[in-house]
This record gives structure tokens, C-alpha cells and sequence, in this order.
């Protein structure tokens, strides 16, 4: 199954035919296809009402400089300010990760979309696509606050989507530009990067997306395509049951593949039940890639959100606001590092 990008901010009669097609199972929006709150609400309808079955529909809005609508949403601080504030008052930092959580996760569906892309559950190693994204270089300080991410997305009727797994923020390197290789060994990589990961699953997480991340002795390819960590670890060491996503087959560490046929061919091959091509250029040829397949069987209905309240009846509740007066609470960051990061860019999923 392939998660779609789209041009602008509505459909074309092209992408409204790449809906009708079988393997595609959503769509994937960014800044450039976002001009006003009530124009995005009227795309996700355009979306659903051009397929022949429930798609997903789904953007990255995590906050802080990932955060793709904005114009009439509550500012959302990097959730790297929470660490300062777990090691005064750890339960305090807790909750207002919830809120963090909640807030966000409310907003997207009162829009009318199923997911946002989240947590960042990386350690805060100095990675240059992760930077500030990430909650804290702890993993037991980012497992808590994980669990708490993920419960504030159930409580919004939202799946919790743990990336980038089994890690991305120990390298340096930022896959949306270069190829990054993690020489540590999976004794060090599950006492460290996999904790976050263990804890959203025991916490109940959804879904999974895969770093585009090299560990060689592990696996000789980036965990976007390596059987070892997707069949052997993810699902068979960690018992997780969930959908289990590709990050953008667009970005430049996933080209050790080969082509876009290759890409979508290794990541399904080894076990991805859900392949994001973001790139609206990419998208008539993944489509062409996977006419011949079977496609996985995965039941993505779990994914799609629970409960959408409506703008109106979210902005009278009063959790809302007080939400919204809590993120002002959450101690800002200074410049960070990965402020040029891929993750920026309008198009490629972060």
C-alpha cells in the first residue's frame, strides 16, 4: 500500500485518479498544500469523497518547526523544552506533554484528517534532522514521556505513530540529503534508542515508521528495508502488532535501493506494510510499481481517527483552552542545530 503526496491545495483530475487505485491508502499533506484552515478542511473532503473507500489522510504536526498548518492552529512549542522542566518537576512535564499531545492530535481531526506523524520518540544526540524534535538524550526520560505522547493522542481519537525506528537521533547525518550509517551494536541500540520504542508499544502505539538509517551490525540495509529489524525485531522480539510505515522512499538515504520500482519493491519485500511517496512526481510511477503485486493484507481502519469533534465544539471545550494556556508554560529552546533540516521542507515527510 502506498501513502500519496498531492500538489497543491486541491486536487487535480491526475490525483483524483490515483485515489480510485487499489494500492493506494492515503494521502499525505504538507505546508504547500495548506492556505487557510477552512481550504484544508474542504482537501480532506475532496479526498475521501475521490476514493472508492475510507483513506487515510495525514500530516506532520508536531510542533515546533514541524508543524505544517498554522494559520489558525495553537502554536506548539518544540518538545525539546520539556526535559528542562521533567528534571524540576517530572510529573508536571508529564502532563503537559499530554496536553502537548492532546492538544495537537485534537486539532488535526477536528479538521477533519486521522494522523499526525507522532512522537519524534529519538534520543537528543545531536542528529541534524532531529534537533529539537526530540523530548530529551535519555531513554528512560524519553520512554516516560513517550507513554504520556501517546496517551494524550488516544484521549484526541488519534492513532500514535513512533518514529523513527530503531533510532535516528545517535548519527549525525540527516537522511532527507545523506546516506547515515550507526556503527553500534544492537546489545548498546536496546539498552538505549529501542527503550522509547519498547515503551509506546507496551503503551499501546498504532503505528511504526522506519528511519532510513544504516546499522550494519545489525543489518547491511537501512532499517527502511531490512528484514532483521522489521520481521525479526520489531515484530517478532517486540510483539508489535501495528502498521508499520516506510519513511519517504523520496529522500536520499533511501536511494541505496535503487530507483522508485526498487525502493517500493525492498521496503515491501521486508516487511513495511505502508510505503510513503510524498513527491507528487514520484507517484504515477510507484503506482505503475505496485500494479503487479499482492498487496499486504495490514487493516489500516485502526489508524483512522476516532471522534472528530468539529472546530466549533473543540473551541468550547474547555480543555481547549486551557491547553492552549499550558503551552505557553513549556520553557523555550534556543537555536536549533537542524533548523536547515529535510524535516523542514514542505515536501518530505519529517
Amino acid at each position: 500500500m502506498l501513502l500519496i503526496g498531492v500538489s497543491g491545495h486541491a486536487l487535480t483530475a491526475a490525483e483524483r485518479d490515483w485515489l480510485q487505485h487499489p494500492a493506494c491508502a492515503g494521502v499525505v499533506l504538507f505546508a504547500r498544500n495548506f492556505a487557510s484552515r477552512e481550504q484544508v478542511v474542504e482537501l480532506t473532503q475532496a479526498i475521501r469523497e475521490a476514493a472508492p473507500r475510507p483513506l487515510l489522510v495525514c500530516v506532520d504536526q508536531e510542533g515546533g518547526r514541524v508543524q505544517r498548518f498554522r494559520d489558525g492552529y495553537s502554536p506548539l512549542p518544540a518538545l525539546r523544552g520539556l526535559e528542562e522542566l521533567y528534571l524540576r518537576d517530572a510529573d508536571a512535564a508529564l502532563r503537559l506533554a499530554r496536553e502537548h499531545a492532546w492538544l495537537m492530535a485534537s486539532e488535526i481531526r477536528a479538521t477533519g484528517l486521522d494522523l499526525s506523524f507522532a512522537p519524534v520518540v529519538d534520543l537528543a544526540r545531536g542528529n541534524r534532522a532531529i534537533g529539537n524534535r526530540a523530548f530529551a538524550q535519555d531513554p528512560q526520560i524519553v520512554a516516560a514521556f513517550t507513554r504520556a505522547y501517546v496517551a494524550g493522542m488516544h484521549e484526541a481519537g488519534m492513532a500514535a505513530t513512533l518514529k523513527h525506528f530503531p533510532g535516528h537521533g545517535s548519527v549525525l547525518e540527516d537522511t532527507h540529503f545523506d546516506a547515515a550509517v550507526d556503527p553500534r551494536p544492537l546489545e548498546l541500540l536496546r539498552a538505549q534508542d529501542l527503550v522509547p520504542f519498547a515503551a509506546g508499544i507496551a503503551a499501546g502505539a498504532d503505528a511504526v515508521m522506519l528511519a532510513h538509517v544504516t546499522y550494519p551490525q545489525v543489518a547491511p540495509e537501512p532499517a527502511g528495508y531490512a528484514p532483521r529489524w522489521i520481521k525479526d525485531i520489531l515484530r517478532e522480539e517486540m510483539h508489535f502488532r501495528g502498521v508499520v510505515f516506510s519513511d519517504d522512499i523520496g529522500m536520499a538515504a533511501a536511494g541505496s535501493a535503487g530507483g522508485i520500482q526498487a525502493r517500493i519493491g525492498a521496503h515491501l519485500d521486508a516487511g513495511c506494510d505502508v510505503v510513503l511517496v510524498c513527491h507528487p512526481n514520484s507517484v504515477e510511477e510507484a503506482l505503475r510499481a505496485v500494479a503487479a503485486r499482492a498487496l499486504p493484507s495490514v487493516a489500516l481502519t485502526g489508524l483512522i481517527g476516532r471522534g472528530a469533534l468539529g472546530w466549533d465544539a473543540l473551541l468550547a471545550e474547555g480543555r481547549h483552552a486551557q491547553a492552549q494556556r499550558e503551552m505557553t508554560q513549556m520553557p523555550s529552546v534556543g537555536a536549533d542545530a537542524a533548523r536547515h533540516s529535510g524535516a523542514n521542507d514542505v515536501g518530505s515527510v519529517a
